[in-house]
């Protein structure tokens, strides 16, 4: 061996690296991926021999298709088939006025497509299994419509609506291949495409719209803009990142946007309306020939110098760098102060849509970095689009549920506008605008209203999903950890849903409405899709679909809620009658009688008072705001925010999402052990091998803590005894009723008992130090009293 001339290799080629990706980066060529929500259609136009595979999701959800010509002729011989329905479900949608429908409604219009006498293709029926696929080929050039069709979901049917997943196959290949730009939002004013490492200027006038799209998806654009009457008289002042960090009160960079931007004299000039990425750079400089020649690739083209040449017939002088918004840019800034960089977020037909406050001149880049993974290596182009002023877009924010699913636009629930008359307060949540705080009140006034009167309070956000076959009850019984078996018709149980090492998923509420008809509502849309996985690896006999959509609901509570309540509710003689519901059931309901709005009642809440959830279709709400507010005129009831919920939830010691528990935390950490009856429940379930373990060597716990200062306290916060951190504060509060600042903080169990004193560490967690106290959990009726009452 040590004779040996020859060093020892590893044999063979370079292996290239495994890197897993939403789906949408690693479709194979020409193959195009659609969603079709639940109650909702898409149109998509295809060439002969394209194949269609339209899969059902998460079953149950019926499917209608309609082919068109170019002519706009209907004809279902385009994909091979014969007519087999007169596709009412899609007709029904697009007379209901859903606003997300309106492309659609463009894009029929626009082919003189009238579905009039429209001839469909049925198929899917409401007991398909989840994940069946049905195939279509296209025999010739046409337009496809494809609708999810549903109507007002019955409580206790659970014929909710669900999505459809669209492939298709082209049989033609493009070349190079790019992604189909998404529909305009409306009728555009201008339509312009910034070919990759170029820039473009471009005018808009006060109010309108300018929506940027990334068209092939993790592509940066650097965005500039001035004034136009500043620069008729020759004043070149161009948006401001520091002017604006300071004003919207981020003085230090963050990635991400801000609402507005203004100049050096503070003028506001744009503001962001939408937002599908979230990820966005608006602080750092767009890329000058500077850096491109200091990491050695001298006279690279550059986003500054295409700005200079495209700004140049708008009299503005060349720079030799530019402030920018950077959109789609992946920076931050790491814990040291330093600025890194990594691929874009963005997926292509990602945007962001902006207002002009006042009359702009405009420039957009399509950067053409290639030496780092700024553009995702591979420079792509920018497409921007103008619309009119009149046109009304809600302000929204996308999330995903998961990396492939489609993006969901920040909505309003349908108790919006009831809860709008309060308030113009809102922030987004969950993919809603929910209410913080309201003008007449405040949140103070809110707290004592739940704790001496009553309030109503939006908590539509909550995700719903409906659990309906035979196998229903055994899937509940292994993915949650209470004993669904013991669980009675009627009846609620609150539980925690955990991974095998554990984690929790979420907590949340399982309702039994049947023998085989259970629902779970809980805060994540991810734990519907959990639940779908495991019914699918077990091959059980069971639907799992989405209802957030169908059931929004309020939550009325308060000492004097039954009071309130008792006055509206109308229940069947064979459902309980509303004084009978005992804590944690339920019952289908009326609003004042047996021809009433449909609802369902339980008796349940989040705030440790005395209350009731009040659940209904999204067209009903206003009529149930209404109902319930008239009757709480006699009892002091108030709209109630989330900074009021904030208070009573952490006096109460009910642990949120994300603060109080994640995935790396278990029940008995969480403070919910008792949802985990280890002795007691017969049956397996997921994780409960790691909980035993867990629970016999536990390394953390939730505690309360009394805190000797007024000083606010933060999510995160360490926790020390002397210099050494044992652990960190969830949430905290200045509880009204108690008259200090209270906490809820996960602790080592060396210093979890009740009289243990530690500190909370601020600024760098050794310079300042508040005392604190552990005390019994949780510090406002531990013994659940009042909501038993």
């Amino acid at each position: 061996m040590l004779d040996d001339p020859y060093p020892r290799v590893i044999s063979g080629p370079p292996r290239p690296s495994r890197i897993i990706e939403p789906r949408i980066f690693s479709l194979p060529p020409g193959t195009e991926n659609y969603v079709v929500r639940g109650a909702g259609a898409i149109l998509v136009p295809v060439q002969a021999g394209d194949q269609l595979s339209i899969r059902n999701d998460e079953g149950g959800q019926p499917c209608e298709v309609v082919a068109a010509d170019a002519r706009g002729r209907i004809d279902a011989g385009i994909l091979g088939q014969r007519a087999n329905c007169d596709a009412d479900g899609l007709k029904d949608l697009l007379a209901g006025g859903d606003g997300s429908l309106r492309g659609l409604r463009m894009g029929l219009e626009a082919r003189k497509i009238n579905l009039a006498t429209a001839g469909g293709i049925a198929f899917f029926e409401t007991t398909t299994p989840a994940g069946t696929e049905e195939t279509l080929r296209a025999e010739r050039d046409g337009i496809v419509i494809i609708a999810a069709p549903g109507g007002v979901m019955d409580h206790e049917r659970q014929d909710t609506a669900t999505p459809l997943t669209v492939l298709i196959r082209r049989a033609l290949l493009r070349s190079p291949a790019r992604f189909e730009l998404p529909d305009p939002l409306a009728d555009p004013l201008a339509d312009l495409r910034v070919h990759s490492a170029t820039a473009k200027a471009y005018f808009v006038k006060a109010g309108d719209y300018i929506q940027i799209i990334d068209v092939d998806g993790r592509q940066c654009t650097d965005f500039q803009c001035f004034a136009a009457r500043k620069l008729d008289k020759g004043i070149e002042h161009a948006l401001d990142v520091t002017t604006t960090r300071s004003l919207m009160g981020h003085a230090y960079p963050m990635p991400g946007l801000h609402s507005k931007y203004y100049d050096q004299d503070m003028l506001p000039l744009l503001e962001v309306v939408q937002d599908t990425c979230g990820r966005h750079d608006a602080f750092a400089l767009a890329c000058a020939p500077k850096y491109y020649d200091d990491i050695g690739y001298p006279g690279h083209v550059n986003c500054t110098e295409n700005f200079n040449g495209a700004l140049a017939p708008h009299g503005v002088t060349a720079r030799p760098g530019w402030m920018a918004i950077n959109f789609f840019f992946n920076t931050g800034i790491d814990e040291h102060g330093v600025m890194f960089t990594d691929e874009p977020w963005s997926r292509p037909g990602d945007y962001v849509l902006l207002r002009a406050l006042t009359d702009l001149v405009c420039v957009s880049s399509a950067c053409p970095d290639d030496t780092t993974a700024a553009n995702g290596w591979n420079p792509t182009d920018i497409h921007i689009r103008t619309y009119s002023g009149k046109e009304k877009f809600s302000r929204a924010v996308a999330i995903r549920a998961t990396p492939d699913s489609e993006p969901r636009m920040t909505k309003e629930t349908g108790f919006h506008a009831s809860f709008a008359r309060h308030t113009g307060h809102f922030v987004e949540y969950n993919g809603y605008w929910l209410a913080s705080s309201f003008a007449k009140t405040g949140a103070i006034d809110e707290y004592w209203a739940c704790r001496q009167k009553s309030v109503i309070m939006d908590l539509s956000p909550l995700r719903k999903f409906e659990i309906t076959g035979p196998d229903a009850e055994a899937l509940c019984q292994y993915i949650f950890t209470r004993d669904i078996k013991k669980l009675p018709v009627g009846g609620v149980v609150y539980t925690a849903m955990c991974y095998p090492h554990g984690g929790m998923i979420d907590d949340g509420t399982v309702f039994r409405l049947g023998r085989d008809n259970f629902r779970w509502i809980g805060g994540s849309d991810f734990g519907g899709e959990w639940i779908r996985e495991q019914a699918a690896a077990l091959d059980l006999k069971v639907l799992v679909r989405s209802s957030s959509d169908q059931l929004h609901n309020v939550a009325v509570q308060g000492p004097e809620s039954r009071d309130l309540l008792r006055k509206i509710i109308w229940t069947a003689p064979h459902n309980p009658d509303f004084d009978q519901l005992d804590w944690f059931r339920f019952t289908p309901a009326r609003l004042h009688g047996d021809q009433g709005v449909p609802i369902v009642v339980s008796r349940t809440g989040y705030t440790g008072e005395l209350g009731y959830e009040v659940m209904c279709h999204p067209k009903h709400c206003s009529q149930v705001f209404d109902a319930i507010w008239e009757a709480g005129q006699d009892h002091g009831l108030k709209p109630f925010g989330l900074e009021a919920l904030d208070m009573v939830r952490i006096e109460a010691g009910l642990i949120f999402a994300g603060y109080d528990f994640n995935d790396q935390t278990d029940p008995f950490e969480a403070g919910i052990g008792f949802t985990v009856p280890l002795k007691s429940k017969e049956d397996d379930f997921i994780g409960r091998d790691a909980l035993i373990r867990r629970k016999e060597h536990p390394m953390r716990r939730l505690v309360g803590l009394d805190i000797e200062a007024s000083v606010a306290v933060g999510h995160g916060d360490p926790i020390h005894v002397g210099r050494a951190q044992v652990g960190e504060v969830t949430s905290s509060v200045r509880s009204p009723l108690l008259g200090k600042t209270i906490a809820l903080a996960r602790l080592d169990v060396a210093y979890a008992e009740v009289g243990t004193r530690v500190e909370i560490g601020k600024l760098d967690g050794q310079q300042k130090r508040l005392p604190a106290q552990v005390v019994p959990f949780a510090h406002y009726d531990p013994k659940k009293e009042r909501p038993r009452s």
